[in-house]
């Protein structure tokens, strides 16, 4: 594993073996914007894929401009070079005939095709799947919906937020009593993403058997509730009960004390499950030495969270954490990314890289979190200006501005 130190900061080296790129030979043509479809292609481009990122005339992917925050690089959100490092940009008006009609080219000789916009906005464009698979019959199209091709909701806009707030997630987080809260990342958009990516996987490995394409869909609504399939699981079973959050520091409805955060002298520690009795043992909270039935733990968690985190505040992190670590207690400090970044276990993980825009600016993000034959993978490119690729793609894939229609 390649890695440099630059004042104190460990970066990985971006100069992965070729070799370690598995999807090397993989043309990726994606008509994606902002978050799900991106990320998506960000993880087939670190896998070695070659991702031509298809973007409207004069804007582009709207993502260049979602600002959340104070925070610009180049004066461009700094989602979208985190989400879009590693990709060419190929500008186009896909109102245009003559410019259509060079994407239709460029699919051609693609592997996979991918988007996320409404149901049938392709479709009006020309690009459906249907249409597509006329153009290229093995194709793999891939596309990411709010809440599927079909139904009252499926003109929606699948936004990560508004997923959130209808798939039942929110009141999952904070304590009983308070107001439904989100998730502080956009885990609906990187779930999406992340299965749209096994889906077409999968459709690659069988066409490799049946040199078949396949229609790959995911929508944003199935995979966040995937993703609760574990409290949904437990909601189906239990007389359709509705999960009961803690109302003393809660991390999770269906699990006993002393799950969760908490306070003490000078930090926050979290608790994963453990034996009652013993860890009243190990603090010296001789009140937890009645709670011998292990039902209990979750009946009465509340009563018993709130003796754990009474105690727990009378001393520091370092002190509990020296007694409850040796005698093998499910226990970690509560890190910010500043105190996370100190620590040596993640220095050494080098999940810090640099990457290099079209101007020249250099941006640190995090790198991909998968490791082939003992190698990080890695790249120094970062996101692409608009167009920044149109004279290299129109060359190397012979695209022509006027063709019969396809």
């Amino acid at each position: 594993m390649n890695v440099s130190a630059v004042n104190g900061k460990h970066f990985a080296n971006t100069d992965t073996a070729t070799d370690n790129k598995l999807l090397k030979d993989l043309l990726i043509v994606d008509f994606s914007q902002f978050l799900s479809g991106p990320y998506a292609t960000l993880r087939l481009a670190d896998l070695g894929a070659e991702v031509i990122k298809i973007e409207k005339t004069g804007t582009g992917d709207i993502c260049r401009n979602l600002y959340v925050s104070d925070v610009k690089i180049e004066e461009e959100s700094t989602i979208f070079h985190a989400i879009n490092r590693n990709k060419k940009s190929y500008e186009a008006n896909l109102k245009d005939e003559t410019d259509l009609q060079k994407i239709k080219q460029l699919i051609a000789k693609a592997d996979v095709v991918v988007h996320n916009f409404r149901p049938g906005v392709m479709e009006r464009l020309g690009l459906g799947y249907e249409a597509v698979k006329k153009i290229k019959p093995e194709i793999i199209y891939a596309e990411i919906s709010g809440y599927g091709a079909e139904g009252p909701w499926k003109d929606l806009p699948g936004q990560d937020l508004l997923l959130q707030a209808v798939s039942g997630l929110t009141w999952l987080s904070n304590n009983e009593g308070e107001d439904p809260t989100p998730m502080g990342v956009a885990v609906v958009d990187i779930l999406a993403g992340t299965h749209l990516v096994q889906g077409i996987l999968a459709a690659l490995y069988e066409k490799r058997k049946s040199n078949e394409g396949a229609l790959v869909q995911v929508s944003m609504l199935e995979s966040i509730l995937d993703f609760q399939f574990e409290v949904l699981t437990c909601y189906y079973n239990d007389g359709y009960l509705l999960p009961q959050r803690s109302a003393i520091n809660n991390a999770h409805a269906y699990v006993a004390a002393p799950y969760g955060i908490y306070k003490t002298e000078d930090s926050f520690l979290a608790l994963a499950m453990t034996d009652i009795v013993k860890l009243g043992e190990l603090i010296g909270c001789i009140e937890l030495a009645k709670f011998l039935n292990k039902d209990d733990w979750f009946d009465q968690r509340d009563e018993i969270k709130k003796l754990i985190a009474g105690h727990l505040h009378s001393n520091t992190n370092q002190h509990w954490l020296s007694i409850l670590e040796k005698e093998g207690i499910w226990c970690a400090p509560v890190f910010n990314y500043e105190e996370l970044m100190k620590q040596e276990p993640f220095q050494q993980l080098n999940m810090v890289m640099k990457v290099k825009t079209g101007k020249g600016f250099m941006v640190e993000t995090t790198r991909c979190p998968i490791q082939v034959n003992g190698s990080i993978l890695t790249s120094e490119t970062g996101a692409p200006l608009l167009g920044e690729h149109n004279s290299f793609i129109d060359k190397k894939f012979n695209l022509h501005k006027t063709v019969p229609a396809v």
